[in-house]
C-alpha cells in the first residue's frame, strides 16, 4: 500500500469514527456524554481538514499517488 492511500484510508477512518460519535451525540440524553462526543467530533473535524490539505500537498508534489 503506497503512502497516498494510507493516507486516504485513513481519512476514510476518520471520516467514519466522526460520524459514529455524531450518532452517539444524538442518541445519549446525558448531558455530559453528549458535550464529549460533540468536543471529539470538533478535534475529528480540525484532524480531517489537516489529512485533507496534507493529502492535496502529497498529491501535488507526488502526482502518481492522485486517484487512490
Amino acid at each position: 500500500m503506497t503512502v497516498g492511500a494510507k493516507m486516504k484510508q485513513t481519512l476514510a477512518n476518520l471520516k467514519g469514527v466522526q460520524s459514529t460519535l455524531r450518532l452517539y451525540s444524538i442518541q445519549t440524553q446525558d448531558k455530559k456524554a453528549k458535550e464529549a462526543y460533540q468536543e471529539a467530533m470538533e478535534i475529528t473535524s480540525e484532524v480531517i481538514c489537516d489529512l485533507e490539505q496534507r493529502i492535496k500537498v502529497v498529491e501535488f508534489e507526488e502526482p502518481q499517488y492522485k486517484g487512490y
